[in-house]
């Protein structure tokens, strides 16, 4: 009987560990906000963020939140699948203004590095966006749309390869 306790308390120990990621990003608490400045220490624009976690369906549907310095947030959405973030446009056209970065940040709760990989899939993307305009840190994304069209038709679509991290 002792065999049985020692050998159930070691599974639910092991059941409790975090997961690792198993090369998805799925289950993982993101923050997501735009921003946009020429110094980074004093940026023009940062929308709030919104934190969510990374399961099926859209993660972000992100709308005007009523502007900063003449600037504000172009309606967007935003999913997450187990290897590629998709990111996609309203019914509104127009470039977004040129600046040292114009994009998005996409912050994950994380203690080592999350990304090995991250690139533009060609096919998929439908904006001059290239894997120059994609920044990793540590715990965050970055995508540099500065300068580019963007509309109905417009799309972005990047692959990616989640590190050996645990979920924090």
């Amino acid at each position: 009987m002792a065999r049985h306790s020692i050998i159930g308390a070691a599974l639910t120990a092991f059941l409790a560990l975090p997961a690792a990621a198993g090369g998805t990003l799925e289950g993982r608490l993101v923050t997501m906000n735009t921003l946009l400045y020429d110094d980074p220490a004093a940026p023009l624009m940062e929308s709030r963020g919104r934190t969510v976690k990374v399961g099926a369906g859209v993660e972000f549907g992100m709308g005007p939140e009523g502007g900063q310095n003449g600037f504000d947030v172009v309606p967007v959405q935003v999913e997450i699948l187990p290897s590629r973030i998709e990111i996609s446009y309203g019914a509104e056209s127009g470039s977004f203004w040129p600046a040292r970065f114009n994009g998005y940040v996409l912050r994950f709760t994380t203690d080592c590095a999350l990304f090995a990989k991250v690139s533009v899939d060609r096919a998929g993307t439908t904006m001059a966006l290239d894997d120059s305009d994609i920044r990793v840190t540590t715990d965050a994304l970055f995508i540099n749309v500065e300068g580019l069209r963007y509309g109905p038709d417009q799309r972005i679509a990047l692959d990616f390869e989640v590190s050996d991290c645990t979920l924090s």
